[in-house]
C-alpha cells in the first residue's frame, strides 16, 4: 500500500479528527480479520505465533487481538519470546561482524524448550514459561508462570523469531501472524517514505520516551537491528498466513514534530548521520498533527505514551 503525503496534508488541514479517525477503523479491521482467521484455526492448534520487526507495534498489535479474541468468547494468553533466552555465555554465544554480542540471532534462544512447550499446550498440559532477567543477562532459576490451556483459550508467542523454520516447520498447525508498518509514502517529486523509516523514526521517539535515549543512540544500534532483520526474520515472512499492515496514515504528521529536534541533534561522522540526512526533508514536508488528537486506544500511543496499554 502507498500514501500519499499530499492527501495526508490535506486531510490534516481539512478534518484531522475525521482522518484520525478513519486511519484508526482502517487498522483495526486488520486486526479484527485476523482475529478471524486465529479463532478458525483454533480446532487445529492453539497456539499462534506472532513475528516481526523492531518498530512493528507487536505488542499493542497482539493485545487488540486478544480484545478482539475475547469478544469472540476466546481468551488468551501473550507470551513474549524473550523468556526462552538461554543464560548469556559470552564464551560461546553468537557475535556480530563487530564483535559485539549478536542479540537478534536466534542462536540465543532455546528452541528444545519453546518447541517442547508448543506441544505440550497442544496436548492440554501445563508447562511453566520460564523468566529471563535481563539486567542479569541469565533465566530464572526459582520465577515462571504456570499455564495450562482451556479448551477454548489460545496462546500467543510474540518475538522476532516466531516464523524461524526451527519452529514452524515442527508446528505446522500453529497459526502463523506476521506484523510490520509496511506502507510507503509518496512525494511529489518522486521521493518515497519507506517503511523502514516508519519504523525507525517510532523507535527513535520510543527510545526518547521511555528510556530516555537520544537518536543518536538508537541510531547506533540501528544497522544490526535491519542486519538481523534480514538475515533472521525477512526469510520466514512467507511462513506468515497473514501479514498485518500496522501502519497508520497520519502517524508521520504526529512524529514528524517529535521526531525531528531529535533527529536533527545528530551530527556528522556519527552512525546513521547520512541515513538521517535523508529523513529530515520528508519529514519537514508533513503538516504537524498535535498528539492530543490521537486517541488513548491508538497503536501509535505504544512509541508517543499516554495509550490504555502499559508495556
Amino acid at each position: 500500500m502507498a500514501y500519499d503525503i499530499t492527501s495526508i496534508n490535506r486531510c490534516v488541514a481539512a478534518d484531522p479528527e475525521g482522518f484520525i479517525r478513519s486511519s484508526d477503523q482502517a487498522y483495526f479491521a486488520r486486526v479484527k480479520a485476523a482475529a478471524d482467521a486465529i479463532s478458525e484455526n483454533l480446532h487445529v492448534c492453539p497456539i499462534v505465533l506472532l513475528s516481526g520487526p523492531s518498530g512493528a507495534g507487536k505488542t499493542t498489535t497482539a493485545r487488540n487481538i486478544e480484545t478482539e479474541l475475547k469478544r469472540r468468547g476466546i481468551n488468551t494468553h501473550t507470551i513474549s519470546m524473550d523468556n526462552y533466552f538461554n543464560t548469556l555465555d559470552l564464551r560461546t554465544c553468537p557475535r556480530t561482524p563487530e564483535g559485539e554480542v549478536d542479540y537478534e540471532s536466534p542462536r540465543l534462544m532455546d528452541m528444545e524448550l519453546l518447541n517442547e512447550h508448543f506441544a505440550a499446550l497442544s496436548r492440554g498440559e501445563e508447562i511453566k514459561v520460564p523468566y529471563f532477567m535481563f539486567t542479569r543477562q541469565k533465566r530464572s532459576v526459582s520465577q515462571f508462570t504456570r499455564l495450562r490451556l482451556q479448551p477454548n483459550e489460545v496462546a500467543i508467542f510474540e518475538g522476532i523469531h516466531a516464523l524461524n523454520d526451527m519452529i514452524t516447520d515442527k508446528n505446522p498447525g500453529a497459526f502463523a501472524l506476521y506484523i510490520a508498518a509496511t506502507s510507503e509514502t509518496v512525494f511529489p517529486d518522486g521521493g518515497v517514505f519507506k517503511p523502514e523509516w516508519v519504523r525507525l523514526v517510532r523507535r527513535i521517539v520510543r527510545d526518547n520516551n521511555f528510556r530516555g535515549a537520544d537518536a543518536e543512540y538508537t541510531m547506533s544500534m540501528w544497522a544490526n537491528v535491519m542486519r538481523g532483520e534480514r538475515e533472521h526474520i525477512t526469510p520466514y515472512i512467507p511462513k506468515a498466513r497473514i501479514k498485518l499492515d500496522s501502519s497508520l496514515e497520519y502517524e508521520m504528521s504526529v512524529l514528524a514534530p517529535i521526531a525531528l529536534p531529535l533527529l536533527k541533534e545528530l551530527t556528522a561522522g556519527r552512525q546513521g548521520f547520512d541515513e538521517v540526512r535523508e529523513i529530515i526533508p520528508l519529514l519537514e514536508r508533513y503538516t504537524p498533527l498535535p498528539d492530543t488528537y490521537v486517541p488513548k486506544e491508538s497503536l501509535l500511543r505504544e512509541f508517543i505514551g499516554g495509550g490504555i496499554y502499559t508495556y
